[in-house]
């Protein structure tokens, strides 16, 4: 299992300290939660706090768009670093032309889709795209209950993605924690995002090793 913890949930008044324990730790990479308070219902932050936390994080940005026209910011997320682009089916109207910006300038290229969104809309995508992430709650604030219909819906991405040819993985996001996390991978998830239950752990480099034993 591959972890990718949520800045989202890290102390933003010790922040060095937080990405210091993400750099010692065993999580394959830091996920990203940007919120412009217009696709979801709460601001989190912008460039200036990821070019700082790029400066000194050693793993691979997870970049999370939760913002509308995400097309626009192409070329700033790539200057980041970043080694995954992932945006909202929902907030995109040209998807493929957006997928292939991404791929062009150097990152993997995810699409991401909120719980009421069906696995289908990915249909004619699917082959181009380097992962999916699953919302497994309401995109925009952390700490929600894990909407359990998730699990069949990375069952039915699974079988897409193996019909398709596809290469992607799929991650999940929201609600991952010690009763969830099995179950997620159990039912085929790749990647899992986890943020309270890491940055609010006792042992956080402990939490991600476990996660990454599932």
């Amino acid at each position: 299992m591959q972890v990718s913890p949520s800045l989202l949930a890290a102390d933003f008044v010790n922040l060095a300290k937080d990405i210091d324990m993400i750099n010692r730790s065993d999580a394959d990479m830091l996920h990203l939660d940007v919120m412009d308070g217009i696709f979801v219902p709460n601001i989190s932050f912008g460039f200036p706090v990821m070019d700082a936390v790029a400066k000194i994080c050693s793993k691979p940005l997870d970049v999370h768009l939760m913002i509308m026209n995400p097309e626009r910011w192409v070329s700033q997320v790539r200057d980041l670093g970043a080694g995954i682009m992932n945006f909202h089916q929902e907030a995109c109207v040209h998807m493929y032309s957006l997928v292939q910006d991404i791929h062009k300038v150097g990152m993997k290229a995810a699409v991401t889709l909120c719980p009421s969104t069906p696995v289908s809309v990915l249909k004619d995508i699917i082959e181009e795209l380097d992962m999916v992430l699953l919302m497994s709650v309401e995109p925009g604030f952390g700490g929600q209950k894990f909407i359990s219909h998730t699990l069949a819906k990375i069952a039915e991405l699974r079988k897409l993605i193996y019909a398709s040819g596809s290469r992607a993985l799929i991650e999940i996001d929201g609600g991952v924690n010690a009763e969830t996390a099995p179950m997620l991978a159990k039912s085929g998830a790749d990647v899992l995002v986890a943020g309270s239950y890491v940055f609010n752990a006792k042992d956080p480099v402990a939490t991600i090793a476990d996660l990454k034993k599932l």
